[in-house]
């Protein structure tokens, strides 16, 4: 059951999960990209000095990036092999899309809010920089390009 007190009041946005079909790949420490732009398209009428129309036309969506900290976990790797290096070559060269998910948690980890990215493949990941002089945390970033998402609040 969802958490009532959320339910007109905004959640914290630092607890999120991303999945991909259903199987969890972990926390990250940030997601960038949850944004849709609709291009418009401008008819002048003739006779019609007052204004422009203006009409939608297509959807476009910028690649989702997470980034985190490094984990042992490898299940991040094995959904990237699917769909590059020798994943890819083994299925004939045939990208495997999958359906991947953005959750929302409140406090009390109940989902909140989801993205669900439609046929979602990624498309470059990027590890630490390694450097024995510096105290800060070894992070990884992804990136998933994506043919748009739908949102919805689970419960």
């Amino acid at each position: 059951m969802p958490d009532q007190s959320y339910q007109e009041f905004p959640v914290p946005t630092w607890h999120f999960i991303f999945e991909v079909d259903g199987t969890e790949i972990g926390t990250f420490q940030e997601c960038s990209g949850l944004s849709v732009d609709v291009e418009i398209e401008e008819v002048q009428e003739g006779g019609e000095n007052g204004f422009v129309h203006k009409l939608p036309g297509r959807m476009t969506w910028p690649n989702i990036v997470m980034k985190r900290g490094v984990v042992k976990a490898d299940n991040l790797f094995a959904w990237l092999a699917e769909s590059s290096g020798t994943g890819f070559a083994g299925k004939g060269n045939k990208l495997t899309r999958r359906t991947a998910s953005v959750s929302l948690l409140t406090p009390q980890a109940a989902r909140f809010r989801q993205w669900d990215f439609v046929e979602a493949f990624a498309v470059k990941w990027t590890g630490p920089s390694l450097d024995a002089t510096s105290e800060d945390y070894a992070t990884e970033e992804l990136e998933i390009a994506h043919h748009g998402f739908t949102a919805t609040s689970p419960g």
